[in-house]
């Protein structure tokens, strides 16, 4: 029979559709892709002739998917799982379990349980290969939705939902106490007795406060605590860094609010530590793709960060200072 023949869609060319959806640039879909914004923007065209129909359409400077690639990131989004899942069923037949596993995970669970959550996935799996990247866990959800992960932990601070992913599967790990970490007593600069007389939240209007930047989780959780005791927090410190925090505090230059897993194998942590009203914490919980949730690797790297939790002590009331002042 006479005609041409029927288009064929690429699979690749449509992951970049998907990406394009997902992230809502091609500049960064080019960067998440180590490609060039025009290679990009090519492949794009050209899924277009594959389709017949038009899939983007200018809006300023940036692009917009139409109604027709709004169907087609749908459909894809079907079958880049389908795909997934069969990886997952593959590598679920091996006796062994192998292969590379990329992990997100945010600072102080970072230095709080990879340590012990590294070696034992060396003992127990020599050739599982994982690699660990420092993220933020509302990027890294993200990032893990997109495929750039395969695993990440992440928290919710009280009050302050994490984004949700539907593609995700979220599984708890731990739940972390923040407490109100002060200098130890005649710890402080200038009147040592000032720091030395707080002894609750409220007390501590009148500190120097250190935070992390606004736009974080807990930066939005602290402000919140202490406008709810009654007083607008005097923020001189802004850093994202938690060790960074802990250093201003134990040389008694700032106050802070902070989670027990910072005080994780530090011994004396050199500061005092007080409980806030409610006992609040905030949810320490691994997600990963559903369609790779049944794949060994990323079971077995569950497991482990599950025992290095146990490992560690971390949880609940399990800080320094048992549960009360330190």
């Amino acid at each position: 029979m006479g005609g041409e023949e029927a288009s064929v869609l690429d699979v690749r060319r449509l992951r970049l559709l998907r990406e394009l959806a997902l992230r809502g640039t091609l500049a960064d879909v080019a960067a998440a892709l180590h490609q060039s914004p025009s290679a990009v923007s090519q492949q794009l065209a050209q899924l277009e002739r594959e389709a017949g129909v038009e899939l983007l359409r200018k809006a300023g400077r940036r692009v917009q998917l139409t109604p027709e690639a709004e169907i087609l990131v749908e459909h894809t989004v079907a079958v880049l799982e389908r795909l997934e899942q069969a990886e997952s069923d593959l590598a679920s037949a091996q006796r062994e379990v192998v292969g590379p596993v990329r992990l997100a995970v945010f600072q102080s669970a970072a230095l709080a349980l990879l340590p012990a959550t590294l070696r034992m996935l060396g003992e127990d799996h020599p050739r599982l290969r994982v690699t660990v990247t420092q993220r933020e866990p509302e990027t890294a959800l993200l990032e893990t939705s997109a495929r750039d992960f395969d695993l990440v932990v992440a928290e919710q601070y009280p009050g302050h939902a994490a984004p949700w992913h539907p593609g995700l599967d979220r599984e708890p790990l731990t739940g972390d106490r923040i407490r109100l970490a002060l200098p130890p007593t005649g710890g402080g600069t200038g009147s040592a007795a000032a720091w030395d007389a707080v002894g609750s939240l409220p007390d501590a209007a009148r500190s120097p406060w250190v935070m992390e930047p606004h736009g974080a989780a807990s930066r939005h959780f602290a402000e919140q605590m202490c406008r709810r005791a009654g007083f607008e927090p005097d923020v001189r410190f802004e850093t994202a860094d938690l060790q960074a925090h802990v250093a201003l505090v134990a040389s008694g230059n700032a106050v802070a609010l902070l989670p027990d897993l910072v005080w994780v194998g530090r011994g004396d942590p050199g500061v005092r530590l007080l409980d806030l009203p409610g006992d609040p914490e905030r949810s320490v919980f691994t997600a990963a793709r559903r369609t790779t949730t049944d794949r060994p690797s990323v079971r077995a790297v569950r497991a482990a960060l599950a025992r290095a939790v146990v490992e560690a002590g971390a949880g609940p009331g399990v800080g320094p200072g048992g549960g009360g002042a330190g």
